[in-house]
């Protein structure tokens, strides 16, 4: 008979389980699913920008809602949304200006339930390339990483940069990800700047290896960058796909929701339990301060704010010309109607 020991480690997996799986026969799985089988992209995940995803995920509130997800995980959000749009994914775990973008091309697409009511996005320079930082100026000419080229951080990186009268091709972005290779990318001197997410931009800024020069991992700062509520990481898919499973985008928005309520009341012990030992890049300690830094922009309850809106319509169109804000019709790009069914079942 095989001798079976059991680490802390294992045994922490074990409770996670058990967890989730004592809260399946509570719940009621989405009746009817018109495609129980179906994949999200994302761009990004150990990101706490989708940390949602990745709770409903570990915890088995997918499963629980009869759903059978296929996650497949991309450098960035830019690279996340190519691959819904070419039909590789049904559904995108993006950034919610995706959806503006899209439209402003002629696809529609539909945000139904919202992970995070802020960017969760920071913007340090590197105080190794550039220990004599001043203003924004200075970024003129240099090398800025961000997740990948057309993501969320590159928006965000767009627009502070364009109030100092910094064109997107005055500088050079460079994808690195959002997890190790971010981190090697700054301490190795290859990007002089950087626009990302935590853990990330936590751990370098701890050490000392960045100097943070604009923030919306906080409802301030983001109302500081972009005057008003930035609706950020959220599942969205196209039009056509939401028409045809109501049933389907209701059962991911439950879960969604699920894992929202889940994080409201979580400690660090728990986060840590859950997620994935890779997400913690080496460093629990700072993981969990990171965790805590951003734990207001998590949204409570998967509902995009009346406002967002018009907010991310407003900061895309002050850098993009080809945005016209007139000729985009905000009524499309969302929707609460799943998202308050979630919230009333789960009293989010």
């Amino acid at each position: 008979m095989e001798n079976f020991t059991l680490n802390r480690r294992k045994l922490g997996t074990l409770a996670t389980a058990a967890a989730a799986t004592l809260a399946v026969p509570a719940l009621r799985a989405q009746p009817n699913l018109e495609k129980p089988k179906l994949a999200i992209a994302v761009g990004g995940k150990a990101a706490f920008y989708y940390l949602p995803l990745t709770i409903a995920e570990q915890l088995g509130y997918f499963k629980a809602e009869g759903l059978d997800v296929e996650i497949s995980d991309f450098a960035g959000g830019a690279k996340a949304l190519q691959a819904v749009v070419g039909g590789s994914a049904d559904v995108c775990s993006g950034a919610f200006e995706h959806t503006i973008a899209l439209q402003s091309k002629g696809q529609y697409y539909t945000a139904f339930v919202l992970q995070g009511r802020a960017p969760q996005i920071a913007i340090g320079v590197s105080t190794k390339n550039m220990p004599n930082y001043k203003t924004l100026a200075d970024l003129k000419g240099k090398k800025i990483g961000v997740s990948a080229p057309g993501s969320s951080t590159n928006m965000v990186a767009n627009l502070v940069l364009s109030r100092a009268g910094i064109k997107p091709t005055d500088v050079s972005y460079i994808g690195v990800g959002t997890a190790g290779a971010a981190l090697t990318a700054m301490r190795t001197g290859q990007i002089d700047a950087m626009s990302n997410t935590d853990p990330v931009m936590t751990m370098l800024e701890q050490k000392n290896e960045v100097r943070i020069i604009s923030d919306t991992r906080t409802l301030k700062g983001t109302l500081d960058v972009f005057g008003g509520p930035m609706p950020a990481g959220c599942l969205y898919a196209s039009a056509e796909f939401i028409q045809k499973n109501p049933n389907t985008c209701q059962a991911l928005a439950n879960a969604i929701v699920h894992g929202l309520k889940w994080l409201q009341t979580a400690g660090p012990g728990d986060i840590i339990k859950t997620v994935p030992e890779a997400y913690l890049l080496g460093d629990r300690a700072l993981y969990l301060a990171s965790f805590n830094k951003v734990r207001e922009a998590i949204s409570p309850d998967g509902i995009v704010p009346d406002e967002g809106p018009r907010t991310a319509l407003r900061a895309l169109s002050s850098f993009d010309p080809s945005i016209k804000a007139n000729r985009i019709d905000l009524r499309k790009i969302y929707t609460n109607s799943f998202a308050l069914k979630a919230k009333d079942r789960f009293k989010a």
